[in-house]
């Protein structure tokens, strides 16, 4: 009988993976002991080391969940800023009130769709999504969006998680990059779980030499 039942719910789980998968969503506050758990090889001193932030780099966090990487993030750019953006508003306010409570000041937030990111073109140094991406119905029209807010000579990190529903493989993730002008892909880590970085192409010099003259 037991065994009948660990079955039935292997099946019923494994399920509702399928189906998720297939229904792209974010994960709900309500189960966001999802995104609090350890985050096993995706790790906050790897995602440190991909990055490679500066300290006075302005980073987008697409989608942090509770703020498992944001506060350390925070403390990685003293003397910039770290903007976190998510669909759902009980995400940021749980985010920033453990920012408030670490005491920490170059933390914002902002509500809204990652298909349409209402930010400046040509404005983060670097963008931070970690089992994100694929929950996000229209993962191209999101690429492109952080494409178009990166600088020339930005990087996108994606971090990845097997046996998460919407795990990106890296092949998806640099398909999705070239349609955008990413890449390529730098992979760090095993399959199971790894950090891909992006870089969008940094403006030439007679590019430069065009914008000026135009100004």
């Amino acid at each position: 009988m037991i065994k009948r039942l660990l079955l039935l719910a292997a099946l019923a789980f494994v399920g509702a993976a399928l189906w998720w998968r297939k229904n792209p969503s974010a994960c709900p506050y309500s189960q966001r002991f999802w995104v609090d758990a350890p985050h096993p090889l995706i790790t906050r001193d790897r995602l440190a080391e991909v990055l490679g932030p500066l300290p006075a780099e302005r980073i987008l966090e697409i989608g942090p969940g509770t703020g498992y990487y944001t506060l350390d993030m925070a403390g990685w750019v003293p003397d910039g800023v770290i903007e976190i953006f998510d669909l759902q508003q009980e995400m940021l306010d749980h985010t920033m009130e453990r920012v408030r409570e670490a005491g920490i000041g170059n933390v914002t937030a902002t509500q809204g769709d990652a298909t349409e990111l209402p930010y400046a073109d040509d404005s983060f140094d670097a963008v931070v999504l970690i089992t994100v991406l694929g929950e996000i119905a229209d993962r191209e029209a999101a690429i492109a969006e952080i494409a178009r807010v990166l600088k020339p000579g930005g990087r996108l990190v994606a971090g990845e998680l097997f046996g998460d529903p919407h795990y990106t493989t890296p092949g998806d993730l640099t398909r999705l990059g070239a349609g955008a002008g990413l890449g390529p892909l730098e992979r760090t880590g095993p399959l199971i779980g790894y950090f891909g970085r992006l870089e969008k192409p940094a403006a030439s010099a007679s590019q430069s030499s065009s914008s000026a003259s135009s100004t």
